[in-house]
């Protein structure tokens, strides 16, 4: 298998699921296949629990925001993991898309879990703060002025913490992604669309100095960026560990 040259960002790169006349079938079936590939590759349930559930409780309930949600698969996740952990959290689930809000919103409800048709910014135009705000597979998708305008709307909208999860660009991610994905080539948008992302996204210290100042950039999982916001002025949420 040919690997693409990955040594810089190719921010030219267009996936599928982002033209408004895409297929709408392959594209409900890559939002369906986004759960099972994205509970092998994105590592949440790691994040989850070294980033998240520390701000959890069982006597109050934590509002989490989902930016660029897609299917709702991460929001859906993290309501399910939080009631199994004993905590109360309200999930909300924002993507502008249509397509993705309307096929998120016929999925079988969840405790906890709300999904709006809505960018970022309009929740910071309505004042509406959280108490921690993820996203995932979005940062690649973003140019500079927009990648500055999510980070800037995340601070405004987070008590607590941001934590942004993307794929970290590398030859041993794009092989690996490309081989186990191959039997989802022919019905949805998955394997194209992920080697398209591969081939935009950041290496960490490229994401670090997009980010600049007061963010830093982790990796929980291979062939992931975690970028973090934990200059938040409001700790009162954290779990010491003893509720």
């Amino acid at each position: 298998m040919r690997v693409p040259d990955l040594t810089t960002r190719d921010r030219t790169a267009v996936e599928l699921m982002d033209d408004p006349d895409c297929d709408l079938l392959a594209l409900e079936r890559t939002y369906a296949q986004f759960r099972a590939v994205n509970a092998v590759v994105a590592g949440w349930q790691l994040t989850y629990r070294r980033y998240v559930r520390p701000l959890l409780h069982a006597d109050r309930t934590a509002t989490i925001l989902d930016v660029g949600c897609g299917g709702g698969d991460l929001a859906r996740a993290l309501a399910r993991w939080a009631q199994r952990d004993g905590r109360r959290a309200q999930v909300t689930g924002i993507d502008p898309d249509p397509r993705a809000h309307a096929w998120a919103a016929r999925q079988p409800p969840v405790p906890g879990v709300s999904f709006r048709c809505a960018h970022s910014s309009d929740l910071v135009a309505e004042g509406r703060p959280f108490d921690v705000v993820v996203s995932n597979h979005v940062l690649h998708h973003l140019d500079q002025h927009e990648l500055d305008t999510l980070l800037h709307d995340s601070r405004a909208l987070a008590r607590v913490r941001v934590a942004h999860s993307d794929i970290a660009r590398g030859a041993w991610a794009y092989r690996l992604f490309s081989v186990g994905t191959r039997p989802l080539a022919s019905e949805s948008f998955i394997r194209e669309d992920g080697l398209t992302s591969i081939r935009r996204s950041y290496t960490p210290a490229e994401l670090a100095a997009a980010a600049g100042p007061g963010w830093r950039v982790a990796q929980p999982w291979p062939a992931r960026n975690l970028l973090l916001d934990d200059g938040l002025p409001d700790d009162s949420l954290l779990d010491d560990g003893t509720r």
